[in-house]
């Protein structure tokens, strides 16, 4: 199913177990803040980060999920056999989902989150919730990536992946789709 922003959707007992090793990796990395997506399921994988570095999760709207219009709730495999279905998969950058966003809509929204994150945290370290779309979109925008091949970065449940910005330089990729390490290294690169 494609569940875009679909309300109640809870973590299921592995999606918990998953939020709990995030923070846990996140031991010893000293946090500045924490922002989600408000939808449920991102707030409940924020929480044990929050809860580990005593910091209160603020929601972004900027860290939604892509917003797929009447396609939201669909089932991909049904999605899969339309002619859209391929726009979506090769040229996305092309594509806007019906009654939705479309994918460069995306993409300046959640890289706008960011920036304005950056801005308000200058020098700090803010641990993002997001989704799997808006997260590959960030992921391509950072690393220079045309937004037409961005299907190719995968991002799976409750992974890492870090973008470094410093004033005045490029925003340096430092892992993606990270689910085991320790993160605690990352303030020193």
């Amino acid at each position: 199913m494609l569940p875009g922003r679909v309300p109640g959707l809870h973590l299921s007992d592995r999606g918990r177990a998953q939020a709990e090793r995030v923070a846990e990796r996140l031991e010893g990395l000293s946090v500045s803040a924490v922002y989600s997506s408000p939808l449920e399921r991102a707030c409940e994988t924020a929480e044990p980060t929050a809860a580990r570095t005593g910091l209160e999760v603020k929601h972004d709207d900027g860290l939604l999920e892509c917003d797929f219009g009447e396609w939201t709730g669909a089932v991909i495999a049904d999605l899969s056999s339309l002619p859209e279905w391929q726009t979506v998969q090769h040229n996305p950058s092309a594509f806007r989902f019906p009654n939705g966003e479309s994918f460069p809509q995306m993409q300046a929204r959640i890289v706008g989150a960011l920036e304005a994150l950056r801005t308000a945290h200058a020098g700090g370290v803010v641990v993002c919730f997001s989704h799997a779309d808006p997260i590959k979109a960030a992921v391509a925008h950072a690393l220079g990536t045309h937004l037409d091949l961005f299907q190719r970065i995968v991002i799976s449940p409750a992974s890492v992946s870090a973008i470094s910005f410093v004033e005045g330089q490029d925003p340096a990729v430092l892992m993606v789709n990270s689910t085991s390490e320790p993160l605690s290294g990352l303030r020193t690169q």
